[in-house]
């Protein structure tokens, strides 16, 4: 094996031996300090190993690794992130005593969300989305409050219910073929002709629309990523929610597609990104503008993925991928920098606000950012009809709730011209910024075939323009409406639940009671002659 192949397997080990090594006491108290490493193997193999690399690993491991284009990019901006994010949580909360548990629970959450952007058979692609998702239920629950604890109890709530989803999928997906653990090509080869090809679909939709946080299954995310210390909610707003993209890309088959189920992706995708923007500006707290800014985009890379679902196009997966990374980037470091500002004052606090707002707007599509690229990168798959406009409209709103962003996070800075964020902060922070600025550059004419100088003709730069300048309109038409502050609260559909559940509880109760008294004799035989009565009566009018 090539030292490129054994990079993809180290991608998973590595942490996995690092939370392992945590049995032994003298190194879970340097655990904390050493998890920036843990992404590395991961972050080499994205940018050395070949396109179409593979790995197999024969029984009874029976695990097969595979590196292809829209793997390794998403796999190189999760593992840069998770790695930045690391350094500051070295920084942000190496010497506490609860550290070491909460590095336990990070290495699991990383080992399984980057082992499913290179993981290339069923089985264990169910059990490292399985890993992923259950380990970050101890990032969420970390602070122990009770904000925590209720976030945790509705994502492993959620998480479990997805799992089923998936499960029943993949069985349904399995059953025809005679390997008890087919790889995940040979499966989705097949699915197209299966009888159960529109159940199998459905399944898997509402598995990984969970994780990304489509609406209605968005609930988990505005009230997780508040509760979560602040590296923990840069890697589940920026990485863990991608494991429903790479499912979905991974699972569906793009090559002969699926006209039914594109329009189903996309007006799910569409609903979930002008919904996340219409709750967000009613929001007061920064983080959670964040989440609801998550649940939008993801729509939109919902949108995208349905687009090339119904039209058959294998290459679209490439470059939802790639607005997929600009995402993962630019909202780890924006959820990075609410920690930053939040400990700056002063005249440094200037240059850290400046470069914040310049990643909040690359969300909108700001010209010559990350963000500015993806949408010009994306809008040959949109055409120019309604879908085109709608998807423009929704970078309106994206420039809307990142300038909601900016105004309430400024105004929750500190004044006092001595504080400063701790350079093992800022340093990690800075790291994530820049490769949010510059990546996306670099991948850009390889993933999209167009030269750079495309981007800076005044056609490309109008069409990123308008939907910035139109949002920064509907922000003076929301700051004169100071009721939505605060109109919605967190987790909105979660809460009216809880608000519904006395209701609810009232008429359980009262239908037990119902029961309770039909089950007495009395009241039993009195019913059954009524029945017996109403029956004949009946027999006889037909006759």
């Amino acid at each position: 094996m090539s030292i490129q192949g054994l990079l993809l397997p180290a991608s998973i080990l590595l942490p996995l031996a690092m939370a392992l090594f945590c049995l032994s006491r003298n190194f879970r108290a340097k655990v904390p300090f050493l998890i920036v490493i843990a992404p590395l193997p991961a972050l080499l193999a994205a940018v050395f190993a070949p396109d179409g690399t593979v790995v197999f690993f024969p029984p009874p491991f029976r695990l097969s690794l595979v590196l292809d284009r829209p793997g390794a990019v998403l796999l190189g901006g999760a593992a840069l992130l998770w790695s930045a994010a690391g350094a500051y949580t070295a920084s942000y909360m190496g010497h506490e005593p609860s550290a070491p548990r909460f590095a336990v629970w990070w290495l699991l959450t990383l080992a399984g969300s980057l082992g499913l952007f290179i993981v290339g058979d069923v089985a264990n692609f169910y059990l490292l989305f399985t890993l992923a998702s259950l380990a970050a239920f101890g990032l969420i629950v970390h602070e122990q409050t009770e904000r925590a604890h209720r976030a945790s109890r509705v994502y492993v709530v959620l998480a479990l219910l997805g799992e089923a989803f998936l499960l029943l999928a993949f069985v349904m997906l399995a059953a025809s073929h005679p390997d008890a653990n087919p790889l995940i090509r040979d499966v989705v080869a097949t699915l197209p002709a299966s009888p159960m090809r529109n159940g199998i679909v459905a399944l898997l939709v509402l598995g990984f629309a969970l994780k990304m946080g489509l609406v209605p299954l968005h609930v988990w995310l505005p009230l997780a990523h508040p509760a979560a210390p602040m590296p923990a909610s840069a890697v589940l707003s920026g990485v863990v929610v991608k494991a429903g993209v790479i499912g979905l890309i991974r699972f569906l088959p793009f090559d002969a597609g699926l006209p039914f189920w594109g329009p189903v992706l996309m007006t799910l995708g569409l609903i979930t990104a002008y919904y996340g923007v219409a709750v967000g500006i009613t929001q007061t707290r920064a983080k959670t503008i964040l989440a609801y800014s998550t649940v939008s985009q993801m729509g939109l890379i919902a949108v995208l993925l349905g687009v090339g679902l119904a039209t058959a196009e294998a290459g679209s997966t490439n470059l939802v991928a790639y607005y997929a990374v600009h995402h993962t980037l630019v909202k780890g470091a924006l959820f990075l920098a609410v920690g930053i500002l939040a400990a700056t004052g002063g005249p440094r606090l200037r240059p850290v606000f400046l470069l914040t707002a310049i990643l909040a707007l690359s969300l909108g599509g700001m010209p010559l950012t990350s963000g500015a690229l993806a949408k010009l990168a994306t809008k040959p798959m949109l055409g120019y009809g309604f879908l085109s406009l709608a998807m423009a409209l929704a970078g309106a709103g994206s420039t809307l709730l990142m300038l909601h962003f900016l105004i309430t996070v400024a105004g929750d800075m500190k004044r006092d011209p001595g504080s400063r964020a701790p350079l093992g902060q800022i340093g990690p922070w800075l790291v994530a910024a820049l490769a949010s600025l510059v990546i996306p550059w670099s991948l850009y004419p390889g993933l999209t075939g167009e030269p750079l100088t495309s981007l800076l003709t005044p056609e490309a730069l109008w069409k990123v323009t308008w939907p910035m300048l139109l949002g920064g309109v509907a922000m003076l038409i929301v700051r004169r409406l100071p009721w939505l502050s605060g109109s919605i609260p967190e987790g909105d559909i979660v809460v009216l639940a809880e608000a519904g559940e006395p209701a609810i509880r009232r008429v359980v109760t009262g239908i037990t009671l119902a029961d309770d008294h039909l089950r007495r004799w009395s009241t039993a035989g009195l019913w059954l002659i009524g029945l017996v009565v109403l029956f004949g009566a009946t027999l006889m009018l037909q006759n």
